[in-house]
């Protein structure tokens, strides 16, 4: 993309988006979970009758998900680049990546069990 500017340049990178989103989904199984996670809850939560601000949380949280399991999938493309053999660095790359996939799944919980709780239970 060097030396290209302007909307030639915006357009370029929309393109490498687009394939690396499609290479995410076509690899990666936990990614089109997630996906099929979003499809459900996003439109879920502009059904139910909460307030704006917890809307867009609740669908927010569902799209951190998908980025930073986006983050971890480039994490281990780069780490399985390197090369097969075991290293203790790359398996604590894969780890850390995992783990944030994980918190950011456990935010969503937290954030979708309050503010849906006192509606269901309170």
């Amino acid at each position: 993309m060097k030396g290209n500017t302007g909307i030639k340049r915006i357009v370029l990178a929309a393109g490498y988006s687009a394939q690396g989103l499609k290479a995410a989904f076509v690899n990666e199984a936990a990614f089109r979970q997630e996906v099929l996670l979003a499809v459900v809850l996003i439109p879920l939560a502009c059904w139910l009758d909460v307030r704006a601000i917890e809307r867009v949380l609740m669908i927010a949280s569902v799209v951190l998900v998908m980025i930073v399991e986006l983050l971890n999938s480039a994490i281990e493309a780069v780490v399985d680049r390197i090369g097969p053999e075991k290293h203790e660095l790359s398996g604590r790359a894969k780890d850390i990546g995992s783990a944030a996939v994980m918190i950011s799944l456990l935010l969503t919980l937290y954030i979708w069990t309050e503010v849906l709780w006192p509606k269901l239970f309170g």
